[in-house]
């Protein structure tokens, strides 16, 4: 089990898990929204669909202090939320410390990941994956099989959005993986403040005309208070060089 840590610095609560590397972040004042820009990067995809009410069902690999699946939870009133932690311990701190709602919208399965993917049969619309150890390794979050099955999963229409945190050797064995798992239907954006890396991949091909995207963007912010535009130009500035 490993040992989280949560801590506590001008008014943003901490997530760390038997490192100093932050691995979620919760603004006290401001529970529900997300404070880590990575995270913000890891809502593209709600662009990248026309309807408010998608996604239906959401698929989060790896908890963390929760921030995913409480935006989706507050601003997507019907969408129902599965997320798959390895580490009880985790469950129990997003609870107490972080505000991670606790009902019928919000289930919480307690184990791996990889074997969860390799056995459900339910499809959902959007899958997030940001599982890490202590260390920032995705181990066998990170292996060709386990995109695969995560494609399998996904429903008519569906996407995935997966953190890749900045290497000294780079992304691109972990991104060549994902785009082999979506036959190169995938973008990758520009690093975060965060040093964080986002792909976004999908069975179809990916909607990302930069004036639906921006005009969408928009909308999200007027209904949700979310701010996208920052991420947007990271998604084209990565495909602009050719990334």
């Amino acid at each position: 089990m490993r040992h989280v840590h949560v801590s506590e610095e001008k008014g943003v609560r901490y997530l760390h898990l038997g490192s100093p590397w932050v691995q979620g972040a919760m603004r006290i004042a401001r529970p529900w929204s997300l404070e880590l820009e990575y995270t913000r990067d890891m809502m593209v995809p709600l662009l990248m669909r026309s309807h408010g009410s998608w996604p239906a069902r959401v698929l989060c690999i790896g908890l963390g202090s929760g921030s995913l699946p409480k935006f989706l939870h507050r601003h997507r009133a019907r969408t129902v939320i599965t997320a798959v932690e390895i580490s009880e311990e985790v469950v129990a701190v997003a609870r107490q410390y972080f505000r991670l709602p606790d009902d019928d919208r919000m289930r919480v399965v307690l184990g791996d990941a990889g074997q969860y993917v390799a056995k459900s049969n339910e499809l959902f619309e959007l899958v997030l994956v940001d599982g890490f150890d202590g260390r920032g390794r995705a181990g066998a979050l990170d292996a060709r099989e386990f995109h695969g099955h995560c494609r399998r999963l996904l429903a008519p229409g569906g996407l995935v959005a997966v953190n890749l945190l900045t290497r000294q050797r780079g992304n691109s064995a972990s991104i060549a993986r994902i785009a082999e798992a979506y036959d190169g239907q995938l973008a990758v954006m520009s690093p975060s403040g965060d040093g964080n890396v986002i792909a976004l991949a999908g069975a179809e091909p990916l909607d990302l005309d930069e004036g639906e995207l921006r005009e969408r963007a928009r909308e999200l912010k007027a209904a949700s208070g979310l701010d996208l535009a920052p991420s947007i130009a990271r998604l084209v500035h990565a495909r602009t060089r050719g990334n």
